[in-house]
């Protein structure tokens, strides 16, 4: 269980600031929210793969970690869009 809950936080990490840089542009996102993103990306791409058992596979799970990727991509354009990463800036007030 332990080491579940730490594989997470590395995995949803790694995946998060991946996810980042991936994303064309500048996110006002906190090291925090990436991580969350990143986490819930990493968990949600996990149960799909095991659900479609792509996560069964001896060696590297590579297509587990690119839907955790694709997954984190979404999350991260999903939390710039809609602006809850800015901070301290209401959306639609001029700067």
């Amino acid at each position: 269980m332990i080491g579940a809950i730490v594989s997470a936080l590395v995995i949803g990490a790694i995946v998060g600031a991946l996810a980042r840089l991936i994303v064309p542009g500048k996110q006002s996102m906190s090291i925090g929210l990436t991580l969350i993103v990143g986490i819930v990306a990493a968990l949600i791409g996990t149960l799909i793969a095991h659900a479609f058992g792509w996560a069964d596979t001896r060696g590297i799970d590579w297509i587990e970690h690119i839907l955790q990727l694709a997954l984190a991509v979404v999350g991260v354009l999903l939390v710039t869009r809609m602006g809850m990463g800015r901070t301290g800036k209401t959306r639609g007030t001029p700067t």
